[in-house]
């Protein structure tokens, strides 16, 4: 006998026997009941192992044993059937089934939160904070985790600085897009204003979201956010709730000839304007203040040039909001339709945001806008003439960027 054919069929017998005893242990592995699967390889080759030595050793080689071998096949097979006939049936039907499952994929790994949320709700801070820890020493970057974490500590715990803290980490952190770390840093002003009252800290956290997010539509938000915090004290003045007095009312109302004396007196437009002048001239990316700006030109002085020029100073302004863009374009064309504007004047207006918003709501309302523009203006026309307002040279009205 060759020893090399002996040593070549003894390699090929234990890789087969390797082969096999490698899938039995990884399907033992990922099974549902391992026990009871290995329990099943084991009566498997216990029942093999009977059939071929009884074959062998018992019924030999002769027309006896050719006679016994189907019965013993039969006795293998059923029983076979009762251990396999399961796991053969789920096997031809997983690929259907995986449709509605998603098969044998483990689900991704998430943070779980419920049992601190459930802590909170009963009052139970402390303990919803350790279990927020505790997700959070598996999900060091979870957003909702670190956010809860913080607002807790804010809200609940008055620990202001502690909840700074977490903030401050969450935002070092690498990966966080822009929308996440403005959530964060105006929760934080929120809370400056809200506990403390302090405007500076607020306008320091808004700040920090131009800083980590600069040339972003949430910096630009947060521009138009500082623009509102410069006042600390009108800020505090709004957060400090005191009781309201009433006011002795006038006497005789119904007796009085005209009731011009009981309405309140209003800002007259013209310091309106200047004072808003001044406010955009601080914080020019302020859109309220400038749409102000815009209507007085237009009302009360009449001023066309002058309030479009406001509004073109929005549109042309980076990284601003898409609707808002929108919005404005059709304010511009509004305030032509109100002057008197020709019909291709406010025809390149809402074109404009047809080519900027290619295939989007506000395209398609502004081509629908453009199919009725002539029964507009005509509409327009049949209402009556706008005069223009009168107005004194140099008043402030400049159109230098503010």
């Amino acid at each position: 006998m060759n020893p090399w054919r002996v040593a070549i069929g003894l390699v090929m017998i234990l890789t087969v026997v390797a082969g096999i005893g490698w899938f039995i242990w990884q399907t033992i592995k990922r099974a549902d009941d391992p026990a009871k699967l290995a329990l099943k390889y084991f009566v498997t080759l216990l029942v093999l192992g009977v059939g071929g030595w009884a074959v062998y050793e018992r019924v030999g080689f002769n027309i006896a044993g050719a006679f016994m071998v189907p019965f013993v096949c039969v006795f293998v097979g059923i029983v076979m059937s009762i251990l396999w006939a399961p796991h053969l049936g789920a096997l031809l039907a997983k690929p259907l089934t995986s449709l509605f499952d998603g098969g044998d994929m483990p689900a991704d790994p998430q943070p779980l939160y419920s049992v601190a949320e459930s802590r909170r709700k009963q009052g139970r801070f402390h303990e919803a904070v350790w279990e927020i820890r505790g997700q959070l020493e598996k999900f060091p970057n979870d957003v909702v985790g670190q956010m809860m974490l913080a607002e807790i500590q804010a809200e609940n715990l008055n620990d202001l600085p502690g909840a700074q803290l977490t903030v401050d980490r969450f935002i070092a952190q690498p990966g966080h897009g822009p929308k996440n770390i403005a959530f964060a840093l105006n929760s934080l002003a929120d809370w400056h204003l809200k506990f403390n009252r302090d405007v500076e800290a607020a306008r320091m956290a808004v700040q920090l979201i131009i800083h980590h997010c600069p040339d972003t539509e949430v910096a630009m938000v947060a521009a138009q956010r500082l623009a509102h915090l410069a006042d600390a004290d009108a800020m505090a003045a709004a957060l400090d709730r005191k009781p309201l007095r009433m006011r002795h009312g006038v006497e005789h109302v119904g007796l009085r000839d005209d009731s011009a004396s009981l309405q309140r007196k209003e800002e007259p437009p013209a310091e309106t304007a200047a004072r808003l002048v001044r406010h955009l001239e601080a914080h020019p990316l302020d859109a309220e203040a400038r749409e102000k700006l815009a209507a007085i030109y237009s009302g009360h002085y009449g001023r066309l040039d002058l309030a479009i020029d406001q509004l073109e100073q929005l549109v042309s302004a980076p990284n601003q909001p898409g609707k808002e863009v929108a919005r404005w374009l059709n304010a511009m064309a509004d305030l032509q339709v109100a002057h008197g504007a020709d019909y291709e004047t406010v025809r390149a207006t809402l074109q404009r945001i047809i080519d900027l918003f290619p295939g989007h709501a506000p395209a398609q309302l502004a081509q629908q806008r453009i199919e009725r523009l002539r029964l507009e203006l005509k509409g327009k026309e049949a209402g009556g003439v706008v005069h223009l307002g009168s107005y004194e040279k140099n008043l402030g009205l400049k159109r230098g960027k503010q």
